[in-house]
């Protein structure tokens, strides 16, 4: 068998490692909360994420991927097939050892952070430090504070307004009823921009900014009042007050955070197997380079499968050990995660899904008080994700180093 397609058969390996520790650490970015205010069970949770994660990566993940993510690294160190390939190898494994750290941790990582992290190992050890675009590094810096910041910010007024237009008056559940057009059409409206404001979906579509705008208000107005009589019909436990109808909300919300992660992170695990794929088949490669639709499947399996079996341990810390979660304040904090991706994102600034579900959660137990959050869990998080970069960085330039002698 030629070396290439040998290293191409490593490269399925590994690049189904990293999208299995995808699934392992990321699930708790979308279920967590609702896991952890029991709006579902870990294995409802499992079953739902694994299959979401599948359609995101399929039917949204994007088909072109960049050659190094992010534009940290010169793609003029591509020059040299076999040093290409031997790079992509290294910088697959070595972010999916880190992720795999963390999640035996129990504690949430960037998988975005972790492969970049890869990559600039792979970069200095391939282009000496020279190759490393240290200005796009930095902005990669700031998502560690705007993530969890503006995730915060908006999780803590989500949840003081539900606490002061409901929780604290005389009938919450029939209040929480009255309302619940408003907040299930502010997701909804939240969720269609996400697919259809700058989006290859958007452009297909051939909407503008205004169209898209347009077409996600109508959307969220029908959606928001024909969910109020679907909850009308379905929801009579008024003994259960306003956490029953924040409980129904919540998992829609869960879901599409879901279909998100599957969609954004799928590139994570895919994007390096794709140069890899493509050195092998043509012998080069570009600064951008199509997926094909079978690699997406390959990688949306991967995530499902770490969902499957592993997923429990990090849901675990963001659902229960960083403060106590209640439906309303999970809703906050979902609604808070994907309000945080969708604006973040498309301003062109660097986000993570995992620092924007820890910024939501801390929202609201900031919102009851700093004597409702656990800071030395908080803490421990803060440490793993600042150890990201660089811990991914030196094994990939380790692994790198390894296989240059093998190969």
């Amino acid at each position: 068998m030629p070396q290439e397609y040998l290293i191409l058969i490593v490269g399925y390996i590994f690049g189904f490692y990293m999208a299995w520790n995808i699934g392992a650490n990321d699930v708790a970015n979308s279920m967590a909360t609702s896991v952890g205010t029991k709006a579902i069970t870990i294995r409802q949770a499992i079953f739902i994420a694994g299959i979401l994660n599948i359609i995101g990566a399929v039917f949204i993940g994007s088909h072109v991927t960049n050659t190094i993510r992010k534009g940290i690294v010169s793609t003029e160190i591509l020059t040299d097939p076999h040093i290409a390939l031997i790079g992509a190898l290294s910088a697959l494994l070595a972010a999916a050892l880190w992720v795999s750290f963390a999640t035996w941790k129990s504690l949430p990582v960037s998988t975005t952070h972790s492969i970049v992290g890869a990559m600039i190992g792979f970069g200095i050890m391939a282009g000496g430090f020279s190759a490393i675009n240290w200005t796009k590094l930095a902005a990669v810096g700031l998502s560690w504070i705007i993530s969890p910041v503006l995730s915060i910010v908006i999780a803590f007024f989500i949840f003081k307004i539900i606490v002061r237009l409901i929780l604290s008056k005389n009938d919450p559940f029939s209040l929480a009823l009255k309302l619940s057009p408003f907040f299930i059409g502010t997701t909804f409206f939240v969720v269609v921009l996400s697919f259809l404001f700058k989006t290859p979906l958007g452009k297909k579509l051939a909407l503008g900014n205004q169209d898209a705008l347009f077409v996600a208000l109508i959307l969220a107005i029908f959606f928001g009042f024909t969910g109020m009589k679907v909850l009308r019909r379905f929801t009579k436990d008024r003994k259960a007050g306003a956490e029953l109808i924040f409980r129904r909300i919540q998992v829609g919300t869960a879901c599409y955070v879901a279909l998100a992660q599957g969609a954004n992170d799928v590139a994570n695990a895919i994007g390096p197997l794709a140069v890899i794929y493509f050195l092998v088949k043509t012998g080069s490669v570009g600064a951008k380079v199509p997926v094909p639709v079978f690699l997406l499947l390959f990688g949306g399996i991967g995530i499902a499968c770490g969902i499957g079996m592993a997923g429990h341990r990090v849901m675990d810390t963001i659902g229960k050990k960083i403060t106590t979660l209640s439906n309303t304040s999970g809703f906050s904090v979902e609604f808070a995660t994907a309000t945080t991706v969708l604006v973040a994102s498309k301003m062109g600034l660097p986000v993570s899904t995992t620092h924007a579900a820890v910024g939501g959660v801390l929202g609201v137990g900031l919102a009851r008080g700093v004597e409702a959050v656990n800071f030395s869990i908080v803490f421990k998080i803060m440490l793993y994700w600042f150890l990201t970069v660089p811990a991914a960085a030196i094994t990939s330039m380790a692994i790198f180093k390894i296989l240059q002698l093998i190969l």
